[in-house]
């Protein structure tokens, strides 16, 4: 083992990025708290997952010898990079005769090049032909009945037309309604007679709808969703899909989760849990309710036999229903998988994964089969009585931070606001996305010693609070214990004011005039603008009860974009009704132009001043892309970006409406125990390209 490390830059050259981001995936499969370490006694299963079949008692020699030469901060553990080259010793060795296959190629993966104009040249990416199947069935089988889809569906039984049946955008809208009811308002889908041009438009209200229900967006803009490149159609459907299957796993949809609480748990414990972990208690609820001694620990190896999944269909299925475990009587696996799905077909839900998904213990494909079993056939005692559950049931404020938070592409993924942000790690991302530069990472504890955790998380808290601070975020009474233990009225109060300096710093940047974008300038700006295109309606402040009508919005956007707006759609206003619909309307129709609204219809119809705010904020970043690209080409004015046939310059792109999609790879859960696991993002909007400084944020607050 004396070469372990020496080896370590070798075998990197050794791989490709590919192959090394599939060595990644693995490991981070083993690593199921997300520190970055594995244990020792992961080795095995580790070494495993990439090709390395080693007796035990070759690994305990191992395990014993490399104990002996750790350094003191991580006793017992394996970082990436030690693995890695533990890796390349023993493939020096020619110990591995299966680590080609399993490293250096997935199966049923068709690899593309360069595929995103945004990416670097030479760049390749791989699709996963499973998926494409999947998702295209999920959409024929979901929206076929939808009479607007009629000239796109059904797609074709090997799901190669998806690609291009999403290239008008009304799909991509119906998906995300599918997903999330209302997010979309459909009277402002273009449908009938399509050009270039409100084609565009529909891809533009897709994406900017789905990163205002949490999707991650980096990278890509509408034109290549136009061109229907393959790794970012899957990729954002693969986003728009969990979330709608995650959406129901909650104590609201379904307060029988609360009898998958553990001795000594509280509701609490259940909300810090991922989905993941949810459905893995659930799962594993049901096999004990079933006298099985066996337990899941994963939606990977533990369900390719199909035995957990046949005890698990004839758990939660009536007794009418004629579910069997006729799949245990037979050997072979691909076979037995096939009968166990028929059962699943009882049930209506035969979705998402074919027999070979289930045996190759496809990540994705297996959750959303188990996650649309839950959502149809939860199976749960339904309490008489929950104590404490309107305390921690999700507002719709939290929801909105929350989608912020995710669409910004933090790690780990936000599940609980209170849980979630108490280590202060989300909070430093979102710091250092404002203000690029801000964050001091080397005072940041971003790994956590057993000993000193809760010391170390405090320190982390207490830090945001000094941070805050410099950004003159008003604090008083907040201390970083607050967010440690995540008292709920004070870290909203946080959570408010770093998505109101986001909003500015973005508007700051487009403005550039070298000075901040305060509140007033915001309301000048609506009112000039609403003046200088002849509109009757007009703005006091942010708490201007005319708001509530959603008028003054709607003429704001036809001001920005003339002729945008279809004002037979518009109603009178006047009652709560008729104010819902406009303002749905109005969201709809700023998102349509590409204004990144992440405000609700109901925070305009009940005139709520900080997210009306974001929404006037927003629109006047999009205001502001025509005039940067006049700057851009020294006065040769450009189309807005959402009528933009062709890709708006990059700091436009990057700052401004024309929304990108990252595609996410999920890390698998692992442990059976409950424990939270989160997904990986990369961190951020690339907007720290703008050629302008960081804009100083300012606090100006709210006229009475």
């Amino acid at each position: 083992m004396a070469s372990i490390r020496s080896a370590g830059g070798t075998f990197r050259k050794t791989l490709s990025a590919e192959e090394r981001a599939e060595m990644r995936e693995k490991f981070e499969q083993i690593d199921t708290n997300k520190d970055g370490f594995i244990e020792l006694k992961e080795l095995k299963d580790a070494l495993d997952q990439v090709g390395f079949k080693l007796p035990g008692y070759q690994v305990r020699l191992m395990i014993d010898e490399y104990s002996n030469k750790q350094r003191s901060q991580h006793v017992g553990k394996l970082s990436y990079d030690e693995f890695e080259a533990l890796c390349l010793d023993l493939k020096a060795k020619d110990v591995a005769s299966t680590f080609k296959t399993v490293v250096s190629k997935k199966e049923n993966l068709e690899t593309l090049g360069g595929m995103s104009d945004s990416s670097a040249a030479g760049t390749t990416h791989s699709v996963r032909i499973e998926e494409q199947l999947a998702f295209s069935d999920w959409i024929n089988s979901n929206l076929g009945y939808d009479q607007d889809l009629k000239h796109l569906l059904p797609l074709d039984s090997e799901g190669k037309q998806l690609y291009d049946k999403i290239k008008d955008g009304i799909l991509l809208c119906k998906i995300i309604n599918h997903s999330c009811p209302d997010t979309i308002d459909e009277r402002a889908i273009n449908k009938k007679t399509l050009t270039v041009y409100t084609k565009f438009e529909n891809l533009t209200l897709a994406l900017v709808s789905s990163q205002a229900i949490g999707c991650n967006i980096v990278n890509i803009d509408a034109h290549d969703l136009a061109k229907g490149k393959p790794h970012l159609v899957l990729g954002l459907l693969w986003q728009i899909i969990r979330i709608g299957l995650f959406s129901h796993i909650t104590l609201d949809s379904c307060p029988g989760l609360a009898t998958l609480l553990s001795d000594g748990e509280r509701l609490e414990d259940l909300m810090k849990l991922s989905p993941e972990a949810i459905l893995l208690r659930w799962v594993n609820h049901h096999l004990e309710r079933a006298g099985i001694a066996r337990r899941c620990t994963n939606f990977q190896s533990d369900i390719s036999d199909s035995e957990v999944y046949s005890y698990l269909l004839n758990q939660i299925a009536s007794k009418d229903a004629g579910v069997s475990l006729e799949a245990l009587r037979e050997p072979n696996a691909l076979n037995r998988a096939e009968i166990m799905l028929q059962q699943a077909a009882k049930l209506n839900c035969r979705s998402f994964v074919t027999p070979s998904d289930v045996v190759n213990g496809v990540y994705k494909l297996n959750l959303a089969f188990v996650a649309n079993l839950f959502n149809n056939h939860p199976g749960l005692d339904q309490p008489d009585e929950i104590e404490g559950l309107e305390s921690i049931e999700e507002t719709r404020e939290e929801k909105t931070y929350r989608n912020w938070m995710n669409s910004m592409g933090v790690k780990p993924h936000v599940n609980w606001l209170y849980s979630d942000l108490a280590d202060g790690i989300i909070i430093f991302q979102l710091f250092d996305i404002i203000q690029p530069g801000i964050v001091n990472w080397k005072k940041v504890h971003q790994k956590f010693t057993p000993l000193r955790k809760f010391m170390e998380k405090l320190e982390n808290c207490n830090y945001a609070v000094e941070l805050g601070k410099q950004l003159k975020f008003s604090l008083v009474g907040i201390a970083g214990q607050d967010l440690s233990d995540g008292n709920a009225t004070l870290t909203l109060a946080l959570i408010w004011q770093l998505m109101r300096a986001y909003t500015l710093s973005v508007l700051s940047r487009l403005a550039n005039t070298g000075n901040p974008i305060i509140e007033k300038e915001i309301v000048q700006w609506v009112n000039s603008k609403l003046a200088g295109a002849g509109k009757s309606t007009s703005l006091r402040n942010f708490q201007d009860s005319a708001i509530g009508d959603g008028k003054i919005v709607i003429d704001l956007i036809d001001a920005i974009k003339p002729g945008s707006i279809n004002y037979d759609n518009v109603k009178e206003g006047g009652n709560a009704e008729e104010n819902l619909e406009n303002a749905k309307y109005a969201v709809s129709m700023a998102r349509k132009i590409g204004a990144r609204v992440y405000a609700l219809p109901e925070d305009i119809a009940e005139v709520k001043p900080k997210m009306i705010m974001t929404v006037f904020a927003c629109l006047m970043a999009m205001d502001y892309v025509p005039n940067m690209d006049v700057k851009a080409t020294n006065g040769t004015a450009a189309a807005p970006v959402a009528a933009a046939p062709e890709p708006t310059p990059v700091a436009a792109a990057k700052l401004a409406a024309a929304p990108v999609i990252e595609v996410v790879e999920e890390v698998p859960v692992t442990n059976g125990n409950g424990t939270a696991v989160t997904t990986n993002g990369n961190g951020a909007l690339e907007e720290s390209e703008a050629t302008t400084a960081p804009a100083e944020v300012v606090v100006d607050e709210f006229a009475d």
